[in-house]
């Protein structure tokens, strides 16, 4: 860019969303309006937003703004994740630190949440299973006084992510870098995971943004997609109290394979809940020691 180079807050919009459309990222318009607010947030003014813009539009950007936005928007035209670019996502309404490291938490894991907190109650003790960001079980603990809560990952990467995200929310869980239930102590009266649920060939036909970018780990739940659903149930009724819960995030179509396997590991009140799009997506049961 020429430093003598200039342009409007408006043209400045109007051209990345172009781009963006030119290389087939989704909602164009609504990640040139992000990158660009994340950029105005940085440097000008943290209280940007919409109506700040309404009135600045036709004002000419900084030389200096408007070559970091070029950046960003460069970037994002690599399918790099836009979550990426600014470090945060915003999940059950809060706002949490991600990384590469961590899967973007995603508004269909917000049923998950909703369902455990319709089973929580006060002196709960839960373990969220691959816990990644962090950012099922604190918004449990931010919705429900009096929960204490462990949350179990295989990655240290990612373990530091949800401890960031613990200290921004203030939230007292504790973590433990585990392979699954390895290095897991004690007993629960919930446990919730979104495990990877993803079949190893289905990966390749993914997002760029997601197969390229969100960590692979995260992701490839082997063969069948049902890997890590067969081990946590296998593995789950020592660590739960009698009566305990556990609630898994699914793929839209494993709501009937991962209710068999809860139900012939023996847990009761198998049920699936489906979103909005009556697609399956949170599958739990409960576990009674004596039967």
């Amino acid at each position: 860019m020429h430093p003598e180079e200039s342009m409007k807050y408006r043209e400045a919009l109007k051209e990345t969303k172009k781009r963006f459309e030119q290389e087939g990222i989704s909602d164009a318009d609504v990640d040139a309006w992000y990158l660009l607010e994340y950029i105005l947030q940085n440097k000008i003014d943290k209280g940007v937003n919409r109506t700040w813009y309404l009135m600045h539009c036709e004002e000419e950007m900084e030389s200096s703004v408007l070559e970091d936005y070029r950046k960003l928007a460069g970037k994002r035209m690599a399918h790099i994740p836009l979550q990426h670019l600014t470090g945060e996502q915003e999940f059950f309404g809060f706002s949490f630190y991600v990384n590469e490291h961590v899967l973007i938490p995603r508004q269909d894991t917000e049923i998950l949440v909703e369902e455990a907190l319709k089973k929580a109650r006060d002196e709960m003790h839960v373990l969220d299973m691959c816990t990644g960001s962090g950012c099922i079980l604190l918004s449990i603990m931010k919705n429900k006084a009096g929960i204490t809560g462990v949350g179990a990952d295989i990655s240290s990467e990612a373990l530091e992510v949800a401890k960031e995200n613990a200290c921004r929310l203030r939230t007292p869980a504790q973590f433990v870098q585990s392979n699954l239930f390895e290095s897991v102590n004690g007993s629960f009266d919930m446990i919730v995971s979104n495990p990877p649920y993803i079949a190893t060939a289905d990966i390749g036909q993914l997002m760029p943004e997601v197969r390229e970018h969100e960590p692979r780990l995260a992701l490839d739940g082997m063969e069948d997609g049902l890997y890590y659903y067969k081990r946590i149930i296998s593995q789950s009724p020592a660590y739960l109290k009698d009566g305990g819960y556990l609630l898994f995030e699914t793929g839209y179509d494993q709501g009937a394979a991962v209710s068999k396997l809860l139900e012939e590991a023996g847990f009761e009140a198998v049920s699936v809940v489906q979103d909005l799009a009556g697609l399956d997506r949170v599958v739990m049961g409960t576990w009674r020691q004596s039967k």
